[in-house]
Order: C-alpha cells, then structure tokens, then sequence
C-alpha cells in the first residue's frame, strides 16, 4: 500500500497557514459581525469599546445609501474586524439579544394581560389580585373599566388602555 499525503497524519499541521477557504469564512464572519455592530445603538456601541477607525467606520455604514457603497463599507469593516478580538464582541452582542428577547418577552406578557383584563374584567383582575394580594383592586377596577369603555367607542387603544399597561408593566416589573 502507498502512503499519500491526505493518509499520514503530519505534526505541524498547525504550522501550515489557514486555507483559502478558511480565510475566506473568517472574513465573511467578521463582515457579519460587523454588519450586527452597524445595527447597535450608540451608546451601545460606545460600550464596546472598539478601536477609533472601527467605530467610524461602523457610524459612517450607517449613513450610506448607496448599495455599491455600502457593500464596499460593510468589506472595509470586515478588513478592519480581523485585526480585533471578536470573542468580547460576539459576548456583547449575545448579551445585547438576551435583553432584547427578555424585553420582547416582557412587553407580550404585559399586552396580553392587558387585553385580558380588558376582554374578561373581573375574572382577569381577580386572577391578577391572586398573585398581588396587595393590588389596589378599586383602582385597578377604574383602571379596566375606562379601557374597557374606551375600546366600546372606538377600536384602537386610547389612553385608558395605555394607562393600563403602564400600570401592568410597574407592577410586572416589582415583581419577583
């Protein structure tokens, strides 16, 4: 039998420099990471941290319309990502989804508790007053019945019903 190259296992295979197509994933996941930076806010990229040519680069994406301009942007911010540590990035930004999906999450249980208690009333509030014994049930009472009122004379949500998530959302949020 005849020994290739591909059937004996090298020592230095850590020596030999990355692939082509190596490189090329590794370029293509630093322009995606950068592509997920351009979306942040501000302040959240400000938190970051990241090397001045990089944030100016990042902010000035932002504000090209051009779509030849802004694929060569979105390259430039790739070349300039393989020279940072991505690992705090991505953790950054993993933490950054996390709220996003917690505030997602949040905001779909308190709307729907507020269309509960405008659809069912009573029974809802009770339900509500099972888990807060300390719940003022007359105001809450007040509460529901103005956006209960306001959702019979027109079909949108109105200030009462607004109010009532704003009230929702202080109680969820004190709550264990």
């Amino acid at each position: 039998m005849i020994a290739t190259p591909h059937d004996r296992e090298d020592a230095d295979d850590t020596s030999r420099p990355p692939s082509k197509s190596a490189r090329k994933r590794a370029a293509h996941a630093a322009q995606d990471l950068g592509e997920a930076l351009v979306r942040l806010r501000d302040a959240e990229l400000d938190a970051l941290q990241l090397p001045e040519a990089l944030g100016e680069a990042i902010r000035a994406a932002r504000h090209i319309t051009s779509r030849a301009a802004a694929a060569r942007q979105r390259q430039y911010i790739g070349r300039l990502m393989r020279g940072v540590d991505v690992e705090p990035i991505r953790a950054a930004l993993a933490a950054h989804s996390e709220r996003a999906a917690r505030a997602s999450e949040r905001f779909k249980r308190v709307s729907a508790w507020r269309e509960r208690l405008i659809a069912e009333g009573p029974t809802a509030l009770a339900e509500l007053a099972r888990w807060r014994p300390d719940l003022d049930r007359a105001q809450w009472a007040r509460r529901v019945s103005a956006a209960q009122a306001e959702r019979r004379r027109a079909a949108g949500a109105g200030a009462a019903a607004r109010e009532l998530f704003r009230a929702l959302r202080a109680l969820f949020d004190t709550m264990p």
